[in-house]
This record gives C-alpha cells, structure tokens and sequence, in this order.
C-alpha cells in the first residue's frame, strides 16, 4: 500500500525469505524497497535497520510499528516469566528502541509520522492473552507519551487497533490454540459474534487505514 503511493519501505522481520518475498513485490510492481532481515527485540538489530534506512533511501519518514508475536495462549500462572519477556521484548520493547532512533531526525525536519498497531486485545478483557494483551496496552500507553513529546515539533503519532484478522499467520496460531484449549472447532464463529460487522477484518483494510 505504501510503497503504491510512492514511498520507499523498508521491509523487516526474521525471516530472510518473508522479507525478500515483499521486496521482490514491491519492485515487481515498480515501487521502491529493500529488504533488511533483523530481529527487532534487539537493539543492534534496531540500530541496522534505520542504518539501512538512511544508507539507501536517505532517512526515515515513517516508522509503522507492525512486527509482533502472540506468545503463550495460556491462563498467566502457567506463562513462564521467559515467554513473558519474549513477547514484551518483540511487540513493546521494539516500539521504544525503533522510535528513538528516528526522532532526532523527524525533529529536525519537522516533520514525520509514527504509527503502531495493537490490538482489540489491550482494550478488552479476553482470557489466555496476558503478555499479548500487556504488551499491547503499553504501545498504547507509550503512544499517548510520545503523541505528546512529539505533537509541536511536526511529528504525528499514533496507533491503529485492529480486530481479528484472520487470513494471518497469528490469528491461526491462535485459533488453533484456542480450540485445544476450549476443545471446540467454533473459534472462529464466536469470535466474530463481538464483530460488529459479523466478519473479520482484512489485511488490506488495515493496510489501508495505515496509509
């Protein structure tokens, strides 16, 4: 969606192949992109990614918070204080790493767009989610923070909370552990009786809305 619109992206995860596979995309299509495979609960791996950013495009104009884990789908005596810091690490942690790194620049310009996305989870009391749920909430919290650092030297900040997205790889770790858990195959179905819409959202409205 980006990149249609004439930016450059930046495409990072993990996994070497995921991250070729959307750059090759992109440029297939005649956009701009280059690929940068790093893990972003690390700090020298955050380092490299703006390093990258600014090495090939010249700088960062927009930073879209996206990476995450859905870590244990268990009740939270049972989450071990290991998994617990995983989850923080990718979906939180990175958050705060990522956006330092860029807002010196943004403040020079004047100008720059910061925008996360959570989850219905931080707003809602679901059970089995707990570290996903926090790590959520305190994008949120963090959110409101830099919104307010950041508001009049140019740069916006946000985030986007959405539903269920169900052509995702997360939702069908959840759903599967959700129907061991509960030992039912109508997931799905319940999930989408507190959709108001009665349908799960897609990618490419979320994509959209980020845009």
């Amino acid at each position: 969606k980006f990149a249609a619109e004439g930016a450059a992206v930046i495409v990072t995860a993990r996994s070497e192949k995921e991250v070729q596979s959307v750059t090759e995309e992109i440029q297939k299509a005649g956009g701009r992109a280059a690929a940068v495979v790093a893990d972003v609960s690390s700090e020298a791996d955050c380092e490299k990614i703006v390093q990258a950013a600014r090495k090939v495009f010249g700088g960062v104009h927009i930073l879209v918070n996206n990476a995450a884990i859905l870590g244990p789908v268990e009740s939270i005596e049972k989450v071990t204080p290991k998994e617990w810091d995983e989850v923080i690490a990718v979906n939180l942690r990175s958050v705060f790493l990522l956006s330092r790194l860029v807002l010196p620049e943004m403040y020079e310009r004047k100008s720059g767009t910061i925008l996360s996305v959570v989850s219905v989870a931080a707003k809602i009391a679901f059970p089995l989610n707990s570290a996903y749920a926090a790590s959520k909430a305190g994008i949120i919290g963090l959110t409101h923070t830099l919104a307010a650092e950041s508001a009049r030297k140019g740069v916006r900040v946000n985030a986007i909370s959405p539903g269920p997205v169900t052509e995702t790889k997360m939702w069908d770790q959840l759903e599967s552990r959700l129907a061991e858990h509960y030992q039912s195959d109508r997931v799905r179905d319940r999930a989408m009786e507190g959709v108001l819409q009665g349908r799960p959202q897609t990618a490419d409205e979320i994509a959209a809305a980020a845009l």
